[in-house]
This record gives structure tokens, sequence and C-alpha cells, in this order.
């Protein structure tokens, strides 16, 4: 049995913990059974004690191992919780907590008038230096850390906002309150593992492989309206992609 590919540049400690989930949602470990000890798990992965450890403290710190000082290692979870979301219409955080009957909650970390930075003012087709209302706020579920978010609009717009509550949806409130029609968004999310005080707002060690997603919404003139950074747990998130039917390209077609 090979646990650890050494072809994969995932690291090894990630792949455990991918094997290690697998295992509990697959049946073959329930929640309050007893984990090997690590000296067994280590010799099953082949890997050295130190990488076996940290696969097992990131699934500590995610809710879905408990430590026992002098008994050892339990599963506390029936499957690790995870949020689908589904990329096929604009939806917001709340939309995907509400289908599982989950509460959410939401912390605001910061919020703001800011100088947008050259990239931002670039998407947000602002001038120079223009001004941008900057809110970062961690979105989480029956009180687990799922997303930290850092939402930028511009500021001729929206500066109202800020004296709003912003706990709930933000596509709700610029919907809602500024008759803002959300038209589109673009899209784009890569794996990405999670560092310093994002990886302490959302609860998982150093490192820990996480999604981020940029999402550039506009409206219905084609104006963009934010852009919104957003960093997902990659044990709490999954991401459903719909797609429509294949079409053979009309060259392909043709060709001898």
């Amino acid at each position: 049995m090979k646990i650890i590919d050494p072809n994969n540049p995932i690291p090894k400690y990630l792949q455990i913990s991918a094997w290690i989930k697998e295992l509990i949602q697959s049946g073959r470990y329930a929640k309050g059974d007893h984990l090997p000890s690590e000296v067994e798990l280590a010799r099953i992965c082949q890997v050295n004690r130190n990488t076996l450890r940290q696969a097992v403290s990131e699934l500590t710190a995610a809710g879905i191992l408990r430590k026992e000082k002098g008994r050892g290692t339990f599963i506390c979870t029936e499957t690790p919780l995870a949020i689908k979301h589904k990329l096929k219409s604009i939806s917001s955080f709340s939309d995907d907590l509400r289908e599982l009957g989950i509460r959410e909650e939401t912390k605001i970390i910061k919020k703001g008038v800011e100088e947008a930075k050259e990239e931002v003012a670039r998407k947000l087709i602002l001038s120079p230096n223009g001004a941008v209302v900057a809110i970062r706020r961690l979105r989480t579920g029956n009180k687990a850390p799922f997303i930290y978010e850092e939402s930028y609009l511009p500021y001729h717009t929206f500066r109202e906002i800020l004296e709003m509550d912003l706990t709930g949806s933000m596509y709700k409130i610029i919907y809602e309150r500024f008759n803002v029609t959300l038209a589109r968004s673009e899209q784009t999310i890569r794996a990405v593992n999670l560092k310093g005080r994002i990886a302490s707002y959302l609860n998982v060690p150093e490192n820990a492989a996480a999604f981020f997603m940029e999402s550039l919404t506009y409206d219905e003139n084609n104006c963009p309206v934010e852009l919104l950074y957003s960093y997902y747990r990659g044990d709490k998130y999954v991401f459903e992609v719909e797609l429509g039917r294949y079409h053979l390209e009309e060259s392909h077609v043709h060709d001898n």
C-alpha cells in the first residue's frame, strides 16, 4: 500500500491528511474511534513521525481529530464538513450555508476608506490613487471559520455602506440598498498555502492548503462594482462546476 506519491508536488503531510479524511468518509473510521498510534501510522505511510504529526495537527485544528494525552488520537466528526459552492451563478456564503441549515456568523475585522492599490484601481477602472471602500471579514458557520474575505468597492458609489450592518450578504446589500443589479462575475481560482495572519484567522497551521478566489463583479452596464479576494479553507470547501453540452469544433469535423 502506497499512501505517499513522491512525484506529487503536494506536501507529504497534506497527502496523509487527505488519506485519513478518505478513511473517515468511506466509513472505515467512525466518530469516537481510536486511530492507530503515530508510530504505526508513520510506518504505514512510510514517513518520519514529524511529517505524520504535521498531518495530525492539521486535522486536529480542523476539528476532525482529537488528541488526548496518554490515550491517543480519536475521530471527533462523522465526516469532514465541506461546504459546496456552485459555480454557475452569483451566490454568497450565506446562500451556501442556508442550503445546509448551518448558522452563519460574520466578524468584521476592518472596514474603512483606502487609497486603491494599482491592481485594485485597474480592475475597478478607477483613476490612479482613487479611493475605495475596503472591508475585511471572517465568515464562519456553526462557529467554525470558513472564509477570509477582502472586498473593495468604488468609494464614490458605495461610501454609505460603511454605516450599514455588514455581517450578512454583501451582494444582498449592494442589490437592495444601492439598487445595483449584479449581472455577471469573473472568477479565478487557484490553490494556495495559507500564511501568517490569514492562517491565524482561519485557525489552521501555517502552509495549510486553501483555495484563493478572485471575483470581479459587474453591474448590468458592464461596470465593475466589487473586487473580492477570498481565501477558502481547503478542508472545508469544495467547488462544483456545471458544464453544458460538448460541441465538436467545426474544424475538427473536416479533419482527415
